[in-house]
């Protein structure tokens, strides 16, 4: 798998699904409505007809950092002009708010630091790995993307443009402004105010947080083990108790090589790994969600049938392996692939792993 592809990007998700997002505002990698289903945003594969929702300033001229809030899984994209600056606030809503139990979706909130910013806005999904069209729909300030099987709605305070399959502007932001966009699945009807945004942001950082002070390590270099949980954490299926091995298919091992594979899915031996991690530093409850996911798994077996390495977030056995020749891939990386045909492998130290 390609690190330095991952590398450029910083990963934002609520445990159902996840997103990566450039240090150039970039939502270029969104699986929905959980990690296996198709992409809405896959530009990652594809910069031209992949699809991806950009957020960053009009002038070529610009410099930004991105870090997270403090011990969270909230993203920050810091875009510096000469006229001014900003901060971009990626995150999933997560936790106890009304917007976190209702919907599962992305907020993109955006405030003024210093001075005044132009920041261009596009948002130009593809649905189903850029092979479903779709049609846009405007009511008041929400813009609903519809295709045949998903609709997600954006909701912004802004004028959008809507030029036949996406919408775009840009916007001047004074010193102090801050503005949202949200979006969401269409059939998430909510009524989204500035207070509720507020108060999912909140939320959101306070789960995280309670989340994390439940880690027992005291070693050094605490900061990077507290990033490595909680990146872990947002490779877990909060419905099932799985574990995947990675958000992403077909980043290459070698640019140009063929070795592209789909790693949306929960290896035995991968997960037993992560287990092991959580434990060793205090995170027992993903260790027996991720036990009761085997369980259920060791429960539907035949008589005398192997457990196989690889498992879909559901259980599903079957991971049959299709190429997506329309995409170019990561760097023209090909072919671009979905499932994975080592699913019937045999491999028996999985059986050890397991059992550690």
């Amino acid at each position: 798998m390609s690190y330095q592809a991952i590398e450029n990007y910083g990963i934002i998700g609520n445990m159902k699904t996840a997103a990566l997002i450039s240090k150039t505002g970039c939502l270029d990698w969104l699986c929905y409505p959980h990690f296996n289903d198709p992409t809405i945003f896959a530009a990652l594969l594809d910069d031209e007809q992949g699809g991806t929702f950009t957020i960053r300033p009009t002038d070529s001229n610009y410099t930004s950092k991105q870090f997270y809030w403090q011990d969270t899984n909230v993203l920050v994209t810091r875009f510096m002009t000469k006229e001014g600056a900003c901060e971009l606030i990626d995150y999933m809503p997560v936790g106890k708010s009304d917007l976190a139990k209702k919907c599962n979706g992305i907020i993109r909130r955006i405030r003024t630091l210093r001075g005044k910013i132009s920041l261009k806005i596009h948002c130009h999904p593809a649905f189903d790995y850029a092979r479903a069209e779709h049609e846009i729909v405007q009511k008041e300030k929400q813009f609903i993307f519809a295709s045949d099987d998903l609709s997600m709605s954006l909701y912004t305070n802004k004028d959008l443009n809507i030029k036949k399959n996406r919408v775009d502007c840009e916007i001047e932001l004074e010193e102090g402004e801050h503005t949202h966009f949200i979006l969401i699945a269409s059939d998430d009807k909510l009524n989204i105010s500035e207070q509720m945004e507020e108060d999912t942001f909140h939320a959101t950082i306070q789960y995280w947080r309670n989340w994390l002070a439940q880690c027992t390590y005291k070693g050094r270099w605490r900061e990077t083990v507290y990033r490595s949980a909680l990146t872990l954490k947002l490779l877990t299926f909060e419905p099932t108790g799985a574990i995947i091995a990675a958000l992403t298919t077909s980043l290459p091992e070698h640019i140009g090589g063929e070795r592209n594979w789909d790693y949306r899915y929960t290896w035995i031996r991968d997960a037993a790994f992560t287990v092991y991690a959580f434990m060793r530093i205090g995170f027992n409850e993903e260790a027996n969600r991720f036990m009761e996911f085997i369980e259920k798994i060791v429960k539907d077996r035949k008589p005398n049938e192997p457990l196989q390495i690889m498992f879909g977030i559901n259980g599903e056995k079957e991971l049959t392996e299709k190429h997506l020749d329309h995409l170019k891939g990561y760097k023209n990386s090909k072919p671009v692939r979905i499932g994975n045909g080592a699913y019937d492998q045999l491999q028996l130290d999985i059986y050890g792993e397991l059992m550690d």
